[in-house]
């Protein structure tokens, strides 16, 4: 399955060096999110459309040549952002409405590529959602340290 690629509908920022897929419904904010995560100083991946890949046991996402480096900003259109090629992904992030989201939830994870990624489930239009997928991310990589 080494060099194994699939294209998925969804954002994948790099934070410190670390991948997050943004997945849910359209509308549901994921480009929104991003443009948060950019002004936080993470780096946009791809927008939209991310092709992911299998290299050494773990899954790296990049953005369809087409799509690289360009951003859809709601109400303002398509435009061009700075980016980075490639990202090793960490975690994918399940966006949804608040109601949908248990206060106390069990860890989740999804198998992409063979591998398992750990997932959460975040509403992308709260405030603290940039804080909430920061310390998701940093929890996440401390499990699977010790």
């Amino acid at each position: 399955m080494e060099g194994h690629r699939e294209t998925v509908h969804g954002t994948v920022i790099g934070i410190d060096g670390n991948g997050v897929l943004l997945k849910g419904e359209p509308g549901s904010g994921k480009s929104d999110l991003a443009l948060r995560f950019l002004e936080a100083g993470a780096s946009l991946v791809a927008d939209d459309q991310a092709v992911l890949r299998l290299n050494k046991g773990q899954v790296f996402a990049e953005a369809p040549p087409q799509l690289s480096g360009r951003m859809e900003i709601r109400g303002i259109g398509i435009v061009d952002v700075p980016a980075i090629s490639e990202v090793c992904l960490k975690m994918v992030v399940l966006l949804s409405s608040k109601s949908e989201i248990e206060r106390l939830p069990k860890l989740e994870s999804t198998e992409i590529l063979g591998i398992i990624v750990p997932v959460v489930l975040v509403s992308a239009f709260e405030a603290s959602a940039v804080a909430k997928i920061k310390f998701a991310l940093n929890h996440c990589a401390l499990d699977g340290k010790e």
